[in-house]
């Protein structure tokens, strides 16, 4: 227990060692056309629980995700993210836990149009492979990403959607081609309240199956100051590869 305090402890440190930024779009997976601007910096530290059960197994994992975002010019963010993994596995009477860093990415999202409330980027990416694969949680390869991301404004409102591709490079027989569909809303109800909503698809990483992993998700962001945004979430899978359902908290913070 001790040891495990310390490494979220170590996590926390980690998340409050930049300053400077934008709003967060956590919980959605959406993400937006959005740049922070030059010189900017904005600190995500999001949590989520997953639940899963399926065909005599229990899955139950709890994730922190630390995002770094620096603005290099206004249309260009620099993006780093390292999640923190614990997972437990119960099958019969056998359980497994594992505990540890997952996979690091690194993204650069580039802003090339924006006029009328249109907003277009393109954000190619890169995975690490700083998780141990053989306890599940990394790939075991380095892999990349690229995502067109679409933004369209009107107040109140916001419309968000992504078109990725992901080469899942890995040692774990994950399949290897993936592919990655969503859209997300935005409602400004109040200054200090927004309403979020998302649905998306992604290909099943498992070889046997080519049933998509596919999600629907809702949630509340609270601008709580202006160098602070406070987010809760909760997604449901609509297809038997995605879990059973997912509770989401954030915090982000653009000084």
């Amino acid at each position: 227990m001790r040891r495990t305090i310390t490494k979220i402890s170590l996590m926390l440190l980690i998340a409050f060692s930049a300053v400077d930024a934008a709003r967060a779009a956590h919980p959605l997976i959406t993400d937006d056309a959005g740049t922070v601007g030059k010189g900017s910096v904005q600190i995500e530290l999001n949590y989520q629980y997953s639940h899963d059960r399926n065909e005599g197994v229990k899955e139950d994992e709890h994730e922190i995700e630390t995002v770094l975002t620096y603005g290099l010019i206004d249309p260009l963010d620099l993006v780093i993210a390292l999640p923190f993994l614990f997972t437990r596995s119960e099958e019969g009477g056998s359980r497994d836990r594992e505990e540890g860093i997952g996979d690091m990415s690194f993204e650069v999202k580039w802003r090339f149009y924006e006029a009328s409330g249109l907003s277009l980027a393109f954000k190619p990416g890169i995975s690490f492979p700083t998780g141990e694969e053989n306890r599940g949680l990394g790939t075991g390869r380095v892999g990349a990403s690229a995502y067109f991301i679409a933004t369209q404004e009107w107040e109140p409102w916001a419309l968000h959607f992504n078109l990725g591709y992901i080469r899942n490079e890995n040692k774990v027989d994950e399949r290897k081609d993936l592919y990655h569909v969503s859209l997300a809303a935005e409602w400004e109800v109040a200054e200090w309240v927004t309403i979020v909503g998302n649905v998306g698809t992604e290909a099943n990483t498992d070889r046997s199956s080519d049933t998509p992993a596919a999600f629907i998700l809702g949630g509340l962001i609270f601008p709580v100051t202006e160098w602070l945004d406070l987010d809760v979430g909760i997604k449901g899978g609509l297809t038997r590869p995605e879990a059973d359902y997912a509770l989401m908290a954030g915090m982000c913070f653009h000084f």
